[in-house]
């Protein structure tokens, strides 16, 4: 058989002299190290030679110890303040979303005003004073003066276009400037920036509500708090308009809201109220008094202090050319031609007229108007400023330094139509105390014309006897009452016009009595005495109480031929942008009175007064002139009360709390009065007479003696219908 196929065994002589040996296997790859080893090998220190552990010292592991501890609050802090900031940016974000979503369209923020205006013209159509929330309409950031844009940024926000609502910077210098001046950092300088401002005033979109508030002040103090709280809800309301409103939309909000003094609201008003112009075309001058106003628009008004308002406005042109709005040239120009008011602005004139037309309107379109009012009154600014300064020449003259006495005046037409008032010493008040009108004070014997009248109506003449002798009358309940003259004397027989132009008291009162009280008290009420008067026999000495204004219109009714008058100083009542008027005159002319004949007689007997009796000192050279004068009990109270063909003028004195007047009787200081303002009043005027009829000379006849009671007044009667005399 044959073995060729199987493997041969290897041979004894093989294996001793050795057959090539096969390599190796090649040693397997060690493993790397688990994370978890290789950290487990790191922690533990290798054996220095020797076998010692290493060590650093208590110093070295305690330094590790606290780096690590820092490491670890590091990366904690690090891990809280990226949590807590994304937390707070997305609040932030949903705040700003939701107010975004609220905020109205920009042109429903622009007129602000909870209440309307009222512009006061005079007779000639020209404002002369204002009234509530003045909105002059509205105006934009480009519609306005470059020069009043640039100012308003350059004092009040110079980053305005840069800053994203806020500003840091100005934030930071302002809490700076606090401290620094012994305030709270809150307090004083804000670093608002104009749309801070401007979410400001509109009460970080809270509006007015009358049932929450008690009052619109309470709601603007409320809106004007300064808290940190406060600041943070501004600011981000402050954000939310600038993601919601151009540049240019917030500054139109902020011209048309911002106070800026005088009862002006917004840029138009103002330019209007102190300028005179539209806001488009206030110069620099003008623009830098404007924005200066912004910072204290009470206080720097013009119409306050027009040197301060000045002074802030050459402060303002510094700042707009520090910032380029202006150059050196500009600038220097126009500090050295500084801003002034407009004459209606400047006249400060007719603000105790102002108030009482304000008073006597209807409330809802007065004093309490939501719309925009215009009001043309019978206002005459000439004849104001006369009556202001008659009254003022006199103080300064004739008044001793310290005398707390008051005055007033009233200077009206014929029909009524007031053309001057002045309620006090303080001629230029507004808002005080009206002396012509809330005055109810005792008239003396100013009130003797009525007396006349009531005679002369019924028969009696100007020339009829009356015997002034000692007289008295029992008044039931109260016993004798024996009237007595001022001068302490009798006369005898006397005619009515002496009596009256004498001012004697005893003369009166017989007359009055003669006629019937009641007569006396029909015919002032008739001309317009509305107050209680006395029941007793002093009725004919003035014992009632009246105010100057309605004295001055019953003598208005002597001057007209003896009809009543009405005092007004409305002519019309419109909506600002209407043409027809919502209303007219209410007052003038009413109904008659007495004759004409017995008014035309009463008034020369008047003219007897200021020509040749007590009211000398009223005289006009060239002009006829009829009044009275009028002194109460212990000299409380002093009037001079006359008229010429052209005007009727009533002239108070006295103190507010009713003590006596030294020295002073209506024959002397209130006639002085009165003379001084109406030489001003007819200056110009060519004098025109008296409507006062001329005495014919009569044949010698017995004279009557009026006093003869039911009898008298009969044949006054009779002869009057047959034409007697």
């Amino acid at each position: 058989m044959s073995d060729s196929g199987r493997k041969k065994p290897p041979l004894v002589a093989e294996n001793r002299y050795g057959r090539k040996p096969k390599p190796a296997p090649k040693p397997r790859a060690k493993p790397k190290p688990t994370r978890k080893a290789a950290a487990k090998s790191r922690s533990k220190p290798k054996a220095r030679r020797g076998g010692k552990r290493p060590s650093g010292g208590p110093f070295a592991r305690l330094a590790r110890l606290v780096l690590s501890l820092l490491r670890w609050i590091g990366r904690l802090i690090w891990a809280v303040t990226w949590r807590t900031g994304m937390v707070c940016a997305l609040i932030l974000a949903i705040a700003i979303g939701y107010l975004y979503s609220t905020l109205p369209d920009p042109a429903e923020l622009l007129d602000g005003r909870a209440r309307g205006s009222v512009t006061l013209l005079d007779r000639n159509g020209d404002v002369f004073a204002w009234r509530g929330d003045q909105f002059g309409g509205v105006v934009t950031a480009e519609s306005v003066s470059p020069d009043l844009r640039n100012a308003v940024v350059a004092t009040e926000d110079k980053r305005f276009y840069r800053h994203f609502g806020i500003s840091p910077r100005g934030i930071a210098s302002a809490v700076r400037i606090n401290l620094s001046e012994g305030r709270g950092p809150l307090s004083g300088h804000g670093g608002s920036t104009i749309t801070q401002q401007t979410a400001k005033l509109l009460c970080l979109g809270v509006a007015y509500d009358p049932e929450q508030w008690e009052s619109e002040a309470d709601y603007v103090r409320d809106c004007r708090r300064t808290t940190l709280w406060r600041k943070a809800k501004e600011a981000v309301f402050a954000l939310s308009m600038e993601v919601k409103y151009t540049k240019d939309e917030i500054l139109s909000i902020y011209l048309n809201r911002a106070y800026m003094g005088g009862g002006a609201y917004g840029a138009e008003a103002a330019a209007q109220r102190y300028f005179g112009k539209h806001a488009a075309v206030v110069n620099a001058a003008e623009s830098a008094m404007l924005a200066g106003l912004l910072t204290a628009p009470s206080s720097l008004a013009p119409t306050s202090n027009l040197k301060r308002s000045q002074d802030r406005a050459a402060t303002v042109l510094r700042l707009m050319n520090e910032q380029d709005y202006l150059s050196d040239e500009e600038t220097a120009y126009w500090q050295e031609h500084p801003a002034t008011l407009s004459q209606a602005a400047k006249a400060s004139t007719g603000g105790y007229f102002a108030d009482w037309v304000m008073a006597s309107g209807p409330e809802f379109f007065t004093r309490n108007t939501t719309e925009d009012v215009i009001l043309r009154t019978t206002l005459d600014p000439r004849i104001q400023k006369a009556a202001e300064d008659g009254l003022r020449e006199i103080f300064e003259n004739k008044v001793r330094d310290g005398s707390k006495a008051q005055a007033a005046i009233v200077v009206m037409s014929a029909d009524g139509a007031v053309r001057a008032m002045v309620g006090g010493r303080d001629v230029e008040a507004s808002g005080a105390f009206n002396r012509a009108v809330q005055a109810k004070r005792q008239t003396g014997s100013a009130f003797k014309p009525f007396v006349y009248a009531a005679a002369l109506d019924l028969g009696y003449a100007y020339d009829d006897l009356v015997e002034d002798a000692p007289y008295c009358l029992n008044i039931p309940g109260s016993g004798e009452w024996c009237p007595k003259n001022y001068t302490g004397k009798h006369y005898g027989q006397v005619p009515l016009t002496f009596a009256l132009k004498n001012s004697l008291n005893i003369p009166a009162v017989k007359i009055s009595e003669a006629v019937g009280r009641e007569n006396v008290r029909a015919v002032a009420s008739g001309f317009g005495i509305e107050s209680d008067l006395a029941a007793g026999p002093a009725l004919a000495l003035g014992a009632s109480e009246s105010s100057l204004l309605e004295m001055t219109g019953a003598y208005a009714g002597i001057l007209n031929g003896g009809s009543s008058v009405t005092p007004y100083g409305l002519i019309e009542l419109r909506l600002q942008g209407e043409s027809d008027p919502l209303m007219g005159t209410g007052g003038g002319i009413g109904e008659r009175v007495i004759t004409e004949s017995a008014a035309r007689e009463l008034t020369y007997m008047m003219s007897k007064v200021v020509s040749e009796g007590t009211g000398r000192r009223a005289a006009l050279n060239g002009w006829q002139v009829a009044g009275k004068t009028g002194t109460t009990q212990a000299a409380r109270d002093a009037w001079f009360i006359g008229f010429t063909a052209e005007y009727v003028a009533g002239v108070w004195m006295g103190y507010d709390d009713n003590t006596p007047l030294t020295g002073v009787t209506g024959s002397g200081l209130p006639a002085e009065i009165w003379h001084e303002a109406m030489v001003r009043v007819h200056d110009g005027i060519a004098p025109t007479p008296l409507p006062a009829f001329v005495p014919k000379p009569k044949p010698d006849t017995p004279k009557r003696r009026p006093g003869g009671g039911i009898e008298g007044v009969l044949d006054g009667i009779i002869r009057d219908i047959f034409g007697g005399r």
